[in-house]
């Protein structure tokens, strides 16, 4: 199975957008699935239903910083290398879905309700997220080759 079915099947599952695409990469970025369930939780629906950026996109640069990040704080050349991937990563996200925005992503006028919106078939076919999921980890595995 390829990690964009993998990251599509767990949103079908229930779990939420960052979620899907962080645990898709759990063993390449050599965490458990629970902890990156755990760790990309906060991240749905655009940082905690606020709508703000999609927490897909979020994940994406979760698994860019444990595949790809940097640790010494006096290394300055490595973090800018890092920052320009970041950049390059919405670069690429954006020219397939003009914005980082999940508010913008669900058309502009999303919910932002704390409560999620219960799972259903006509949520899965109205939205757009699991496209979105889909396309982050084949961002992620053309990247960095996995």
């Amino acid at each position: 199975m390829s990690k964009r079915e993998t990251a599509e099947r767990l949103f079908e599952s229930g779990y939420n957008c960052a979620q899907a695409v962080l645990c898709a990469f759990a063993k390449e970025v050599g965490l458990s699935e629970d902890t990156c369930k755990k760790l990309a939780s906060s991240f749905g629906g655009g940082m905690g239903r606020m709508r703000l950026t999609c927490g897909a996109f979020s994940a994406t640069l979760m698994v860019a910083g444990l595949l790809s990040g940097y640790t010494d704080t006096g290394d300055y050349e490595t973090k800018c290398a890092h920052y320009k991937l970041v950049q390059e990563l919405a670069e690429e996200f954006k020219a397939l879905h003009k914005t980082l925005s999940c508010n913008e992503l669900l058309g502009g006028n999303a919910d932002a309700s704390y409560r999620p919106t219960p799972r259903s078939d006509e949520f899965y076919k109205t939205r757009p997220c699991k496209k979105i999921i889909g396309d982050c980890a084949e961002i992620i595995e053309k990247r960095w080759g996995l």
